[in-house]
């Protein structure tokens, strides 16, 4: 039966959803890793001294996939795969690489479901990786864009203490939507790549700008907030994502904490280019009022587009002793007062905003909780917005 067999996908998906999948030592995808670098050293070479992340990714990503097909719902993922194939060609992953990476998969399935791998299931696993890896080369093959865009660094901005802006002058213009995010590699961290979402609207002369902070035990954020200098080359890869406003859904309720402002203030910044759009409510918050480094630009935008109200919010009324080392981000006046207190509990203080689109932007515990804070106050679920969360 192959995929209409669901017994037998089931028992594929439990080969990744299993608790030890990604144990970093002698879990499935570790041993699967491991067994495909000696079976094609080529492929050691596309990733990162630490493989951690990697392991994860795809551990979730193939998860998800065997249980959209066990549901037999087969488009989303087909998509999201086509998806990963033209993605992965800035890794540099050739069909060979594919090749490879089929037949120890398969190899590695047969071996870790051991009792488990009946007919059915091989039939199954066979059908499966064909789709996987053959519309992954396919979608590869057939995407005549750039693999990556190629960009020097030409200003690099410490905003706070963990905090940097940094504009980037593309060789060629990368085109993308307003709230859509990349994938970026610097100098410092080669072969490691980091998530970063544009802060303005795509532009034709390739400027793009990204606003980065700094996480504990994060390799690129502290190299980009610490280390990135004027001349530095960035790689970024295609665009992804779908955050959007839509113009004739009804008004806007905008959450965004510290560097998550970055995709809502490219979305607020192409809203400009029309003179009648919803109302759109920003609330921007940051631990300290030191922290919140881009009123200065909303205080501008919202000055000149009635439409735009913007609430700053921050965890502590006063800064600390080390702000007076960053540039006073304090703004004219005109803005709303800012509002001290955890960012979910300011918001919903409004009220539930069950009436607006929601666009929730920050780190993944403030996104959960914002998101679920709303709901819990009645704004319906599928009116939330947010990109995809890490575990």
């Amino acid at each position: 039966m192959g995929l209409d067999d669901r017994d037998a996908l089931q028992v594929l998906r439990g080969a990744f959803a299993a608790p030890d999948a990604n144990d970093s030592t002698d879990g499935f995808v570790a041993r699967l890793f491991s067994r495909w670098f000696g079976t094609d050293p080529s492929a050691r070479d596309l990733f990162p001294a630490d493989l951690s992340g990697i392991r994860t990714a795809f551990t979730q990503a193939l998860s998800w996939v065997y249980g959209e097909l066990v549901a037999q719902r087969a488009q989303e993922p087909i998509s999201f795969i086509a998806q990963l194939g033209r993605d992965h060609r800035k890794y540099g992953v050739t069909q060979h690489h594919y090749d490879t990476m089929g037949r120890v998969l398969y190899t590695a399935l047969r071996d870790e479901l051991a009792e488990d791998w009946t007919p059915a299931v091989e039939d199954a696993a066979r059908e499966s990786l064909n789709l996987i890896i053959g519309v992954m080369g396919g979608a590869a093959d057939a995407e005549e864009g750039p693999a990556w865009w190629d960009g020097s660094v030409v200003e690099h901005l410490r905003v706070s203490r963990d905090l940097a802006v940094v504009r980037i002058q593309l060789d060629h213009p990368l085109p993308y939507y307003p709230g859509q995010y990349v994938k970026v590699e610097v100098p410092q961290c080669p072969r490691s790549w980091r998530y970063l979402s544009p802060a303005m609207p795509a532009d034709e002369t390739g400027a793009i700008e990204f606003h980065v902070r700094g996480v504990p035990g994060g390799l690129v954020s502290t190299a980009i907030v610490n280390e990135t200098r004027p001349g530095d080359r960035w790689r970024l890869s295609s665009p992804h994502g779908g955050l959007h406003v839509d113009r004739d859904a009804g008004d806007v309720l905008m959450v965004a904490g510290s560097t998550g402002l970055a995709p809502l203030r490219a979305i607020i910044m192409d809203l400009t280019r029309w003179g009648v759009n919803p109302r759109v409510h920003l609330f921007f918050g940051g631990r300290y009022p030191c922290e919140l480094y881009d009123l200065p630009t909303l205080w501008q935008i919202a000055a000149h587009n009635p439409w735009l109200s913007v609430t700053p919010v921050s965890e502590y009324a006063r800064d600390p002793s080390w702000a007076a080392d960053y540039p006073d981000v304090t703004p004219p006046r005109g803005l709303h007062v800012r509002q001290t207190g955890q960012l979910p509990d300011v918001v919903t203080r409004y009220g539930n905003w069950s009436d607006r689109q929601i666009l929730v932007c920050g780190g993944p515990e403030m996104t959960r909780a914002t998101a679920a804070a709303l709901i819990t106050k009645g704004a319906p679920a599928q009116c939330i917005q947010h990109d995809p969360l890490s575990e």
